[in-house]
Parts: C-alpha cells; sequence; structure tokens
C-alpha cells in the first residue's frame, strides 16, 4: 500500500477506560490515538457491554447511525450506535450495542463463569453492525485492524459479503491476535455466521466450533497479522506462520515502551 494509508479503522474487543485496564484494553486505547498522531484519520468501535457505565463515560445514542434492524437466527435486533469521547486524545469511540446481546454486567461469562451461549452471535452482531455503521458514515478505510476474539467474523464478512461494497474496495485486514482465545461455541455457529456471499464451504473450518479455529477463519481472511501478546495457542501460531502472509511476532519491550506503535504504522504502509 505505500503511503496511500490515510485512514485506519479499529475494531477493538477491549478499550480503556470502558473496561479495566489490561495489556489489550491498552493497546486499544493508546494504539489509535498513536495512529492518529502519525497524521492519519482513525475511528475506533468495540461492543457497548452492559459493564460501561454510560452516564460516567458520557455515552450518547447516534440517532442518524442506528435504526437498523440486523437478522441473525431469523430474529430481527435492533442495532443501535452510541458515542462517546476521550478528550485526552481527541477521539471519538463508537459502540455497537443491542439489548439482547449487550446489556448485561459482565462481558464474555455469566456469574457462574460460564461462557455466554450466545457469544458467538454477539460476533456476528458486533461484526456486521461495524460494517453497516462504517458503511452509514461512508468513511471509507485502507486498514482494517481487527483487535481480539470478538472481532474474528469481521473479515470474512468483508472479503466475502461486503467485497463489491466500494466503501471496502481497497480495504486491507490486519488481526491482532492475543491471549483471549475461547475454549467452544455452540455447534450451530457455523450455520448462524452464512450471510450474504458467505457459504459452508467458506466456513469450513469451524465446523469443530473451537476458539482457534475461529481464529483460523479470521487469519484466512486478513491481509496481516500481528502476535500483540503471549500465550497465543501454539497451534493457532504455527497456522499463521504456515500462510506466509506478512507477520509481526510479539514484542514484549516494544508494548511496554510503546514503540509498537510505530512498527504497527510501518506495518499498514507496507501491506
Amino acid at each position: 500500500m505505500g503511503n496511500s494509508v490515510k485512514r485506519v479503522l479499529f475494531v477493538n474487543s477491549e478499550m480503556f477506560p470502558y473496561l479495566p485496564d489490561s495489556p489489550t484494553a491498552r493497546i486499544g486505547r493508546f494504539l489509535p490515538q498513536g495512529i492518529q498522531e502519525r497524521k492519519k484519520e482513525i475511528r475506533s468501535f468495540m461492543p457497548r457491554y452492559g459493564c460501561i457505565n454510560e452516564r460516567k463515560n458520557q455515552l450518547h445514542e447516534v440517532i442518524r447511525l442506528s435504526g437498523m434492524n440486523i437478522v441473525i437466527n431469523d430474529v430481527d435486533r435492533p442495532l443501535v450506535i452510541k458515542v462517546a469521547s476521550i478528550s485526552a486524545a481527541r477521539m471519538q469511540v463508537y459502540f455497537i450495542d443491542n439489548e439482547d446481546y449487550f446489556h448485561r454486567k459482565s462481558v464474555y461469562h455469566d456469574a457462574d463463569g460460564q461462557f455466554f451461549k450466545d457469544n458467538g452471535e454477539r460476533a456476528i452482531f458486533f461484526a456486521r453492525g461495524v460494517l453497516e455503521t462504517v458503511k452509514k458514515l461512508r468513511w471509507a478505510p485502507d486498514v482494517i485492524h481487527c483487535q481480539g476474539w470478538i472481532s474474528q467474523i469481521l473479515p470474512i464478512y468483508l472479503k466475502k459479503a461486503y467485497k463489491d461494497d466500494p466503501i471496502f474496495s481497497n480495504s486491507k485486514i490486519v488481526l491482532s491476535l492475543y491471549d483471549d482465545t475461547p475454549e467452544t461455541f455452540p455447534a450451530d455457529l457455523k450455520e448462524r455466521i452464512l450471510f450474504g456471499g458467505v457459504g459452508e464451504e467458506d466456513v469450513r473450518i469451524i465446523e469443530d466450533p473451537t476458539g482457534i479455529n475461529l481464529a483460523k477463519l479470521a487469519v484466512d481472511y486478513s491481509d496481516g497479522i500481528i502476535f500483540g501478546a503471549e500465550g497465543i495457542p501454539e497451534e493457532l501460531a504455527d497456522y499463521c506462520r504456515s500462510k506466509g502472509c506478512p507477520l509481526v511476532e510479539y514484542d514484549a519491550k516494544a508494548i511496554e515502551d510503546g514503540s509498537y506503535i510505530e512498527v504497527y504504522n510501518s506495518f499498514y504502509d507496507n501491506l
């Protein structure tokens, strides 16, 4: 891509201060700011988890972007878009919201520590909600950077269901992998993902619906891979390396001192 990268869309699983401080949430917060400071336009999205305090964080609904319904498993679910500002970074954050999927007080697990049975559907809703909202914004990203497992259905949708949309005609996918790989999803995840140009043959890898296989599916439709943390399953790391696409290995020192931002910025430019 060279120096043609001017717009970067961040699709985050976590961002500080909306979720507790963690390595993933910190990158979600400071990477977009760093890329913006390097003169690129950015947009950041994350799910509006129910544990996010709307009043404290001054979230408000964007009426002109809300109002669409997304059909999953033959059920229409309203897409609500909210926005908040991180004034210190001069940065807005868009939140994908829906009462059925995101108005619960924990992020991915119930009170007994069980992984929510509809987490796969939540990821589908999140992916489609982001892409539909970016279309409404009429903002064409050069790079879409997906971070965390809940963003991992977006790559196949971009490359299959939205491939003919002019907003995304030049978009490249960068996938950051973290140590957040779920163990498994319900057996019907494959059928739930089918949408638009996505056929059964495209999602054959998740006939066994493990978190590792979902991540492999995302890798298959990505243009660049970043190992954003230690603890990525060896099977998944080996799969990434076998694909032969551009890859940034994990560098703990760069993450700690912030120099990873320059590395990632150059990675975008050279896709």
